[in-house]
């Protein structure tokens, strides 16, 4: 069982942007998380990080997930400068940082529908991956639920599909935590992601934001290849997620340069 967590122990002051620190909203913002045996992430990050493994039905499980979005308003965080929109989707792990015992998430890449995919490629060598990226959406104003929600993702690295509903009748378990809000801590608030950049060294970015205000949904279907290519999540467990989370848009900062892990 994981440990009894806190929002209010989890929230930090906003670190002041600078330079080319970005602000972003990111909207039709969906988690979609699935619990599979922790063998399945062997030699998939460094020996530093640990997997943060949660307890389902006496079995050590690790947590992957699948988050796509539209970057609506995405602009410097400090100077007056264009604004983009874009369709995206990261794929991450749930780990430990063992070295200052933060939670964290493994980043195993991202598909970004954009010509601005160049910098974060090229000039960060972020596993940052070209991908069309579709979402047909509709969401009732008056309950803030989605009655539909559909993304999809051409992409030769990883392709994607994904259908979710929204109900006010939606619960979520959270099997392995004591309480739903120690789980949503786990799942919408590691703040520091890691990844192998595309030279092999290890990178990694901050993020920060408000209390995400998800809500839970229904998947109706789900392909989503990366996972199964890597054998983390097949085709047939992808039909049932530990949970699925979404939120019609919040706000992100995204403090950058990436950094190289020493």
């Amino acid at each position: 069982m994981q440990e009894a967590r806190k929002l209010k122990d989890s929230m930090t002051k906003r670190p002041k942007p600078k330079g080319i620190d970005v602000l972003c909203g990111l909207k039709h913002f969906a988690i979609i998380t699935y619990a599979v045996p922790e063998s399945r992430f062997k030699g998939m990050f460094p020996d530093r990080f640990q997997l943060d493994v949660v307890e389902i039905n006496g079995k050590n499980m690790g947590l992957v997930s699948v988050v796509p979005f539209i970057d609506v308003d995405f602009t410097s965080a400090v100077f007056p400068f264009p604004k983009f929109t874009m369709g995206q989707t990261n794929y991450r792990i749930y780990i430990i940082d063992t070295e200052t015992s933060e939670r964290c998430v493994w980043f195993l890449g991202t598909t970004l529908d954009s010509w601005t995919l160049m910098i974060p490629r090229y000039l960060w060598n972020l596993p940052w991956h070209d991908g069309s990226v579709h979402f047909d959406c509709s969401l009732n104003e008056s309950t803030g639920l989605y009655e539909k929600y559909h993304m999809e993702t051409s992409s030769s690295w990883a392709e994607a599909s994904v259908d979710l509903v929204q109900s006010e009748f939606d619960e979520i378990a959270f099997s392995g935590f004591p309480d739903a809000e120690s789980a949503l801590v786990y799942l919408t608030h590691p703040l520091c992601g890691f990844y192998y950049r595309r030279d092999n060294k290890v990178g990694t970015y901050r993020v920060w934001h408000k209390e995400l205000k998800v809500k839970p949904a229904k998947l109706k279907s789900a392909n989503f290849k990366l996972l199964s290519d890597l054998g983390i999540v097949d085709e047939t467990e992808q039909k049932t997620p530990y949970s699925v989370l979404i939120e019609p848009i919040n706000e992100f900062t995204i403090y950058l340069p990436p950094t190289v892990v020493e």
